[in-house]
């Protein structure tokens, strides 16, 4: 089939790589306008951008998807099928209509699970313990197409954010490159979603995550991963904001051997840290968590521990 594939970030790579190795002809990509980037913040293309390029395929940068330049260009190029990964922007009608075996989005849950931007992220924080990815034909609903190809991933224990959606992208990649092999022979057909178990995933900000030292360690550890490593989980101490790795629970057990003492670690209120020579725990509202790396303002990440050897402060709480 002859394609326009629309994507933008790291996370979409995977599945243009795919599509551009199987026997599809890709045409076009369509893709977000170049964006802000690094600490300069010059306008950088997008990740989809630089490889398209590379490959020497024409690359479509709208402001919006309905901009009549872009729908005259579309219809120019004649797509057969428009596969999508993490575009970033929502398509008209008037754009969904043009190609004649519709736009295939590749999403990262198990749909009706989490449909909209952030799915990888919710299924952390409400801790499932499965995923996957779903390759759907768009409709003007958010994410409630009818369904080609599903496939599932389990979500490790210690898994962040960007561990699972680097899992999810390669093997999204192969269900979206299978599900045009079977749009274009006839051999496969789109299912209704049902209506029961639908939620949804909206975008998560910075805002979303700053760690609340009042909730269970359990509910902070699921936030951190979620959060790592867009937008970052955070935390402030002395009035400044501190940027975190990923956070484990201590059981008492562990926190004892860790602290040298025989009855686990002391009490710590939400936010108090208790700082060892090789390792810094801090409060929760059940039992404490033990830092990975921190990162103060315009400095490098650095170990917890060693972080803490600096603060030369008596009772060091965040806040």
């Amino acid at each position: 089939m002859r394609l326009v594939f629309a994507g933008t970030p790291a996370p979409a790579i995977p599945a243009l790589q795919a599509i551009l190795a199987s026997r599809h002809e890709v045409a076009a990509v369509v893709t977000r306008p170049d964006a802000p980037a690094g600490r300069g913040r010059h306008l950088e293309p997008s990740p989809v951008a630089r490889l398209a390029r590379e490959a020497g395929i024409e690359v479509l940068t709208p402001p919006k998807a309905s901009d009549p330049e872009f729908l005259g260009r579309l219809r120019a190029i004649g797509p057969d099928c428009c596969p999508v990964t993490a575009y970033g922007a929502l398509l008209p009608q008037a754009a969904l209509d043009i190609p004649p075996r519709g736009w295939v989005n590749l999403h990262f849950s198990v749909l009706p699970a989490w449909r909209g931007a952030a799915p990888v992220q919710h299924a952390l924080l409400h801790g499932d313990d499965v995923t996957g990815a779903t390759t759907f034909r768009i409709v003007k609903e958010l994410d409630a197409g009818p369904v080609y190809g599903v496939v599932t991933e389990p979500v490790g224990r210690r898994d962040t954010a960007g561990d699972l959606l680097a899992r999810l992208a390669v093997s999204g990649a192969r269900l979206l490159v299978e599900t045009l092999d079977g749009i274009e022979s006839g051999q496969i057909r789109a299912v209704p979603q049902p209506d029961e178990g639908v939620s949804f995933a909206p975008k998560i900000t910075p805002g979303d995550a700053h760690v609340d030292w009042g909730q269970p360690a359990v509910a902070i550890d699921r936030l951190v991963r979620a959060c790592t490593p867009e937008p970052g989980p955070w935390t402030e101490f002395a009035g400044a904001r501190l940027k975190l790795g990923p956070v484990e629970p201590v059981t008492a057990g562990a926190a004892a051997q860790s602290t040298g003492a025989e009855d686990g670690p002391p009490a710590l209120a939400p936010g108090e840290l208790f700082v060892t020579r090789d390792r810094v725990l801090a409060g929760t509202a059940t039992e404490p968590v033990r830092l990975g790396p921190v990162q103060p303002p315009g400095k490098r990440p650095t170990p917890a521990a060693d972080w803490a050897r600096g603060l030369h402060q008596a009772n060091p709480k965040f806040s």
